[in-house]
């Protein structure tokens, strides 16, 4: 543990749990430097397969660390930009991390909290956990998280939640595609190790690539996506988990994958 971070592996799923329960799991400088270390590790290690995201005590994340937010009235401007510019690296590096990230979220997921979720591939919620792009409250603005809350929820919904910085509960969340699965808080870990499972059956190097070839085609235009896919199709499909994945189907056989 460091910096109010805990990383285990339960096998090929590798866990990142934000440990700063007494101050509901904020974000400071140092939280977000010990994630941005976390997960440049896990995407450099073969045997991670999964990553799950969560948050230990009563909530996932409920936004920026109160003490942190204070200290930023005192940074000059050029200081505050550096400042955002590591939550938004981090925000980065999540979202591209070649491994499936897995949202495990309850209680609460405010402000970058719920940018934290927005970069998260898959999001299983507890049934009372409540959202919201809270900054406008504050008088500042979801400027960093923006990008990625737009790519999850598109910007009619993100028009009407980063304006008025209301609270929605998860069926919201669910509706507006924040969120992929919404269960009983008793039900989370069950349904989390369910979606962590699905990911193990799958190709590593398909994953990684398809995650990839999603976030290109989503900023390509579309007369130039007919190459682009059908050269990421041909180079999977001559890889060695392509070739095995394909003979495993016709042998009616669980495919062996290379990690």
């Amino acid at each position: 543990m460091e910096s109010g971070l805990e990383v285990r592996h339960e096998g090929p799923v590798a866990h990142i749990v934000l440990s700063r329960p007494e101050l509901r799991n904020a974000f400071n400088a140092e939280l977000i430097g010990a994630l941005q270390r976390a997960f440049d590790a896990l995407a450099a290690d073969g045997s991670v397969r999964a990553i799950v995201l969560s948050g230990a005590g009563k909530v996932f994340c409920g936004g920026a660390d109160i003490n942190w937010m204070r200290s930023s009235l005192d940074l000059s401007e050029d200081d505050n930009v550096e400042d955002a510019r590591r939550l938004s690296r981090l925000l980065r590096t999540v979202n591209a991390v070649p491994k499936p990230v897995i949202g495990r979220v309850h209680g609460a997921a405010l402000g970058g909290g719920a940018g934290l979720a927005a970069v998260c591939d898959v999001v299983v919620a507890a049934t009372q956990t409540q959202f919201g792009f809270t900054e406008t409250k504050l008088g500042i603005l979801p400027a960093v998280i923006s990008p990625f809350v737009m790519a999850k929820i598109g910007l009619s919904h993100a028009r009407a939640l980063c304006l008025t910085g209301e609270r929605f509960d998860a069926g919201r969340a669910f509706d507006i595609g924040l969120v992929h699965e919404v269960v009983p808080e008793e039900l989370l870990d069950d349904a989390v190790k369910r979606v962590a499972g699905e990911v193990l059956t799958a190709s590593p190097s398909g994953v990684a690539a398809t995650k990839a070839l999603l976030a290109e085609v989503s900023q390509t235009r579309f007369d130039d996506t007919l190459e682009m896919t059908a050269r990421a199709i041909a180079r999977q499909r001559v890889s060695e988990e392509g070739q095995e994945g394909l003979r495993a189907f016709l042998e009616r056989r669980k495919p062996t994958w290379t990690a």
